[in-house]
């Protein structure tokens, strides 16, 4: 049974934040320090998104969340969630990133599952301080590859160590799949590819790649050529994304982070090569784990307004997150049914 048919518990009452006892090591607070002291806004995007895994950990079960996370990230989540549930806000802080890991754990283990149990590689492009290789039974069978920067691959690494070295965190540390390679490359560039292949991975073995949180923190022609060079592999073999894109209007979030945008991320791929497509928003059946209850909540809203429109009824710009699944392989074609693709208006 998939993780989107799993019946998730309702959101409980977060207890007082408690730090994670190998938070308060010197070896973790030193690395973490480092952290906040060089890293810039994209490299600390990864804590934070291992922030809202650890304090959503009742439904992503991520036991190395936290300590991927570090201190700061952990508490300043956790007191914008102490402050939505005492004001009984519509939705929690931290949801959509809860959500969001679910769409992509559910969905990479339907694509698995339907490769019956063939070799696959799983490539995780921007990996940050993702850990599914540690806790994903479903990758058992296949071969994972993290791609990041240098920095980052180091300091998951290092941190994992002194997991590793702690009695009581070991036990963590079991590496649910196949294998797993790091790959150290900037995928802003024009050699991680290359980087790739060399440290292991075969252009011609069935694969799933996953971008999550990475294509909006490029420009617009370092993620074409991403999404580009993923596509080109359905020519060759059984191929898989898995990714999530955002519309114009969420770049006005902060322009000095967010570039790259797609508000028909359904029709760029199939022109891309991709062959099948399929679009969810937060809130839809398969992009909503029991975690949406309010009628009310931001992401019900979004969805009743048709995906042309880009300012909300009260002026604000009318911000979407598409969670989009594609595929191809080497025996499907684009046929004039699959291209009229199903537009909500």
């Amino acid at each position: 049974m998939s993780s989107e048919e799993r019946n998730l518990p309702e959101v409980p009452e977060w207890p007082e934040f408690k730090i994670p006892e190998l938070l308060s090591t010197e070896t973790v607070r030193q690395l973490h320090a480092t952290i906040e002291k060089e890293w810039d806004a994209l490299r600390r995007s990864a804590c934070q998104t291992a922030a809202g895994r650890a304090l959503w950990k009742h439904v992503t079960h991520d036991p190395l969340a936290a300590l991927l996370a570090g201190e700061t990230y952990l508490r300043s989540l956790h007191e914008k969630i102490k402050k939505d549930c005492a004001n009984n806000a519509s939705e929690i802080s931290g949801v959509i990133l809860a959500v969001r890991t679910l769409w992509f754990d559910s969905k990479l283990e339907a694509a698995l599952h339907s490769l019956h149990g063939t070799e696959t590689q799983v490539v995780l492009l921007g990996a940050g301080m993702d850990a599914r290789a540690y806790r994903l039974d479903c990758l058992k069978e296949s071969d994972v590859y993290e791609v990041d920067l240098p920095e980052v691959v180091q300091m998951k690494t290092t941190l994992l160590q002194a997991a590793m070295e702690s009695p009581n965190e070991h036990q963590h540390l079991k590496i649910m799949a196949k294998s797993l390679t790091r790959v150290s490359a900037d995928i802003k560039g024009n050699d991680w590819l290359e980087k790739l292949e060399t440290s292991g991975y075969v252009p011609e073995k069935n694969t799933v790649w996953i971008l999550e949180g990475l294509l909006y923190y490029l420009t617009h022609s370092q993620a074409m050529q991403v999404l580009r060079i993923i596509a080109d592999k359905c020519t060759m073999t059984n191929t898989f994304l898995l990714a999530d894109f955002m519309n114009k209007p969420s770049t006005t979030l902060s322009n000095s982070i967010f570039y790259f945008y797609s508000d028909w991320p359904d029709n760029l791929l199939p022109s891309l090569g991709f062959s099948r497509v399929n679009l969810s928003q937060i809130g839809d059946p398969d992009a909503h784990f029991g975690l949406l209850h309010n009628p009310s909540n931001l992401f019900n809203k979004l969805r009743s307004l048709p995906r042309s429109i880009h300012t909300n009824p009260d002026g604000t710009p009318c911000c979407r997150l598409y969670l989009v699944q594609a595929s191809g392989s080497p025996n499907q074609t684009l046929e004039p049914a699959e291209l009229r693709l199903n537009i909500s208006t």
